[in-house]
Order: structure tokens, then sequence, then C-alpha cells
């Protein structure tokens, strides 16, 4: 899956990172291939629906390509993978070498901050959650 936004991206990244980065993007874009891509802010970012707040990001340093969730703090972390940003953000950090697991990854993107596109987290859903988010396609209950 290549895109200008993508190669755009590729052509300021250290190329021993390239092919983390190529398949960072192809997990991302499989699990949702309707995302609007561009690079913004020295990263690959993703967002939908058109209105630009982002939701995922995929940023370079010197020894490391970052997968950010600008809403992480939402997300549950079997893997214990993420570390915190910010007060909201999460990022998860993989070294050049590092081997992408396209589902992993793809069950990561696919976590709760899908719903958050259009809601600022507040105060209480920034905190630890008790009990998992729905997932797209979950069925509402009583409860919900």
């Amino acid at each position: 899956m290549n895109s200008a936004a993508l190669e755009t991206y590729l052509a300021g990244v250290d190329a021993a990172a390239a092919a983390l980065v190529r398949a960072l993007d192809e997990a991302v874009r499989k699990a949702h291939p309707d995302f609007d891509v561009a690079v913004k802010y020295k990263m690959l970012m993703y967002a939908l629906r058109g209105g630009w707040r982002w939701v995922w990001a995929i940023g370079e340093t010197k020894k490391t390509i970052c997968l950010r969730f600008l809403y992480g703090v939402l997300l549950d972390d079997p893997l214990g993978v993420l570390r915190a940003g910010s007060s909201v953000l999460k990022t998860w950090d993989f070294a050049f070498d590092d081997v992408v697991d396209p589902a992993v990854v793809g069950a990561y993107v696919s976590g709760p901050s899908l719903g958050i596109q259009t809601t600022r987290p507040t105060p209480a859903t920034c905190s630890r959650r008790a009990t998992p988010l729905p997932r797209p396609g979950d069925v509402p209950t009583a409860e919900t």
C-alpha cells in the first residue's frame, strides 16, 4: 500500500528504518483502509473522516520508530508496550530492526481510540479504566 504521504515521509527517514515504517503503515492501513493519511509535524499521521484531528501517527527518533496513539490512555495494553507521553498520549517504540506483527498492531489501532475522534477525553476517561470501552461492532446492551 503506497501513498504519496508515505513516500514523502520516507524521503526524510533514516534508510535503516524505511522497512519498519512501511510495515507499520501497512498494518495500520490494513486495519483501517479508510484512514486519511498526511505528513504533518514531521510525522506520518492518520485521521478518520477527514476531520484532521489525528488519532495515530508514526514518528522517528534517532534509534526508534514510534507508533503514537493520541488517546492511548484509553487503550488496553496487554503486551505492556505503551509508554506515557502526555496526559493522554501513549507511544509504542520499535527498534529499526524489529519485526512488525500486523495482527497485533492492527488490534492496538482498532482499540477504543476509534470512538474518540469526535469527543475529547475528560479527566474521568483519562484515568485507567476499570472496564474496557466497547469495540467497533459490539452490540449495545441495556447497560451501555
